[in-house]
């Protein structure tokens, strides 16, 4: 399958997701709807890899840096995503995570080496002015609930940013299936404390099979086939290519909120939309 068409269909269900989390999280706390995905993620994603193969062949130094991506990619991406959402909206979390290639670039030149040019660095800044006029849209006030929710995603989409670069090496050297498995279900294991913990104390019962239905999404929808098409593509294309297709995630996920959960769009975030967008497309392009 060629590699854009792989990303158009990620970036659509990766779009669907800050809805469908959004409308979850209306009955089911962070960290019990953290926990229920990963289960959902680990038995999707752990009957793929046995279809395929039949040992992890993983060298002993490797199984670390599994592990920090494990890591990147659960307690700290999921997690103080689907936190931070529910101070939030969907359309602010799908706009927080268009940053994405912005923040690739950025640790590129930490990570890989890459050369950040005078017209990237001004990229940078004006996509990051833009993601600033979003999170501050209710006043500079850090205490508010909007403000921390939408900080609480911006370092979800770090942890991203992270897990993207960190990992091309292992998805180089094992393939996109494997090192997606091991990752997340290592990641399911270190937050299973705080995960069981968060189950043993909810109403289930509170719960209907609309709600069901939004945790396989998330699980399996995202965190495996979304999770795994993004690993296929970051092995095709060079990093910061790849990345720029979050930029079509605002868009989508701003029509669908607007549909399906009555969101209005305001001035302010129209404005800073488009100039984190012109910040990421300007960098992407220099």
């Amino acid at each position: 399958m060629n590699v854009y068409i792989v990303l158009l269909i990620q970036m659509s269900i990766a779009g669907g997701t800050h809805i469908v989390a959004k409308a979850v999280l209306g009955e089911v706390d962070p960290a019990t709807l953290t926990f229920l995905r990963s289960l959902f993620s680990t038995a999707g994603l752990m009957a793929l890899f046995f279809a395929r193969n039949r040992q992890f062949g993983i060298e002993r130094q490797d199984w670390i840096k599994l592990a920090w991506l494990g890591f990147l990619g659960l307690p700290l991406n999921q997690f103080l995503y689907l936190y931070g959402l529910g101070f939030s909206t969907p359309a602010n979390g799908a706009l927080l995570y268009a940053t994405t290639p912005v923040f690739v670039l950025v640790l590129s030149q930490f990570f890989l080496n890459e050369k950040i040019t005078v017209r990237k660095t001004f990229g940078i800044l004006l996509a990051f002015a833009g993601v600033a006029v979003v999170i501050f849209e209710r006043g500079v006030d850090l205490s508010s609930e909007h403000t921390y929710g939408n900080l609480m995603i911006l370092l979800a989409v770090l942890a991203w940013a992270l897990f993207t670069i960190q990992g091309k090496p292992m998805v180089l050297k094992y393939g996109a299936v494997r090192t997606t498995t091991l990752a997340m279900t290592i990641g399911m294991i270190l937050f299973l404390p705080i995960g069981i913990f968060s189950a043993t104390s909810f109403d289930f019962s509170s719960i209907d099979i609309s709600h069901w239905v939004g945790v396989a999404y998330l699980g399996l929808g995202t965190s495996v086939f979304g999770y795994m098409l993004w690993y296929y593509a970051l092995g095709k294309l060079e990093t910061s290519k790849m990345a720029v297709f979050a930029n079509g995630q605002p868009i989508l996920a701003t029509i669908l909120s607007i549909i399906f959960l009555q969101y209005s769009i305001t001035a302010v975030f129209v404005m800073g939309g488009v100039v984190t967008l012109a910040g990421v497309v300007m960098t992407q392009r220099s």
